[in-house]
């Protein structure tokens, strides 16, 4: 094998730096990474965001060694093996309400895509061909490609790309206020009001030319912003009077990370499409899944016969290898228990975060499920020449502490496996208050 690193460009990377001293591991198991030099390093952040099962659990490793085995591929177009429609309906058994459909994709991004084609698709089949507008939210976060990238809105994922986006899109305000909500337990009780904006958007453009209203129920990969009371409620009803879909793109905490099986089901909200990925199945092959209510599919099956009802798909949809690990992470999350497991540690998950709140540099910690974001004061550097504390941070957990976790801006995260026991809990916390304790 190669020791040269220059021929691959990672992503949301800093190359340079990066390669000039790699975090390179070679193995995984469990709750934990080796590097070449057989070094433990806690995996705080389930790989990223994804192994809800813990590493190479062995009934995955299994199930992907016999499906490739017995059929490495089947073409996703007009053809397809028998373990996509077993991962089908077992998947879409775990969706709230009437959902009882799904797009398979390969990702997240592609999830996301997927459910803005079908929002315009299921307007026009349904005569409402004016309703193709798509509302996202600041700060939120639906993948990296044009669809994706024009409907979220983390500025620093858009600014290159702003003369090529997605047109007829708007925005919500984003939920987090660090004045009214800093150090909320759980949900903060400032914010639900926020969701009241999507009725000025609908009172500007006109319900009749809306699709689809695109949100995560909790916004991850911007800093872990946990949704205010009644917010989530409040975008429904709005969404349901005005004859809106709303989208949940729960990429992220689909699966378990709620320790429910989707978090439309934690905050009781019943969405018309949930975008899921990683989770689906503990990240072991590449996965993504668009799902939806029954009345939006049915809306598709239009036209002759033989007719094409949604002209879109991937070569990899559905793919066996993909499915049979997403068949044996749900075997392995109802045996062992995983999403009440989640469950039953949110609280000391909770607390454990929390207890950072007099930590150095700490200025906010949000926490729910089993994700947590530590805001820190970012200070005076000057970034990007330099290290901004929380990619100091990041680099001293990994360097000296041998614990991975992830930071978006200046929030440091952590997301483990549904397998984190509570003393790897208290190692992850404990540590970073020591880190942070040296941080300049």
């Amino acid at each position: 094998m190669s020791n040269s690193l220059e021929s691959c460009f990672l992503p949301f990377t800093p190359n340079r730096a990066f390669k000039k001293k790699p975090r390179l591991v070679t193995r995984a198991e469990g709750m934990y990474y080796f590097d070449a030099a057989g070094r433990k390093i806690l995996d705080g952040f389930a790989g990223l965001w994804c192994v809800n099962a813990g590493h190479n659990h062995p009934k995955i490793i299994e199930a992907i060694k016999k499906q490739a085995a017995e059929c490495d591929y089947a073409g996703a177009f007009m053809l397809a093996h028998p373990v996509t429609f077993a991962a089908a309906e077992r998947t879409c058994a775990m969706m709230p309400g009437d959902i009882d459909h799904v797009f398979f994709t390969n990702s997240g991004s592609e999830a996301v895509e997927t459910a803005v084609k079908i929002a315009v698709a299921y307007n026009r089949a349904r005569g409402k061909t004016s309703k193709t507008k798509i509302i996202g939210r600041e700060r939120g976060y639906h993948g990296v490609n044009i669809g994706g990238t024009s409907v979220g809105g983390i500025p620093s994922n858009r600014a290159a790309f702003e003369h090529n986006f997605m047109m007829g899109v708007e925005h919500l305000p984003h939920t987090f206020s660090l004045e009214k909500q800093a150090f909320s337990q759980g949900q903060p009780e400032w914010g639900g009001h926020l969701a009241e904006a999507l009725e000025n958007i609908v009172a500007s453009h006109g319900a009749d030319n809306i699709a689809a209203v695109f949100v995560e129920p909790v916004a991850c990969s911007t800093g872990i912003l946990v949704p205010p009371k009644g917010y989530l409620q409040k975008l429904g009803e709005i969404c349901t009077r005005h004859d809106i879909l709303l989208v949940f793109d729960e990429v992220i905490t689909a699966f378990g990370r709620m320790g429910k099986a989707t978090a439309a089901e934690y905050f009781g909200v019943q969405p018309d499409i949930i975008c899921s990925a990683k989770g689906i199945n503990s990240g072991a092959v590449p996965m993504g899944a668009t799902f939806m209510r029954k009345g939006i599919h049915d809306a598709l099956m239009q036209g002759g016969a033989y007719a094409i009802e949604f002209a879109h798909g991937y070569t990899y949809s559905g793919h066996p290898l993909a499915c049979a690990a997403a068949l044996a992470a749900q075997d392995v999350y109802r045996d062992e228990k995983l999403f009440e497991r989640a469950a039953g540690l949110e609280k000391k998950w909770s607390d454990a975060m929390h207890a950072l709140k007099e930590a150095r540099h700490v200025i906010d910690i949000r926490a729910i499920g089993l994700m947590a974001g530590i805001e820190i004061d970012p200070g005076a550097r000057d970034f990007p020449n330099v290290p901004s504390r929380a990619m100091e941070a990041f680099e001293k957990m990994y360097w000296e502490q041998d614990v991975v976790m992830r930071f978006t801006g200046n929030v440091l995260a952590f997301a483990p496996s549904l397998t984190v026991t509570e003393s790897q809990i208290a190692e992850m916390a404990e540590k970073l208050k020591r880190v942070l304790e040296s941080v300049k």
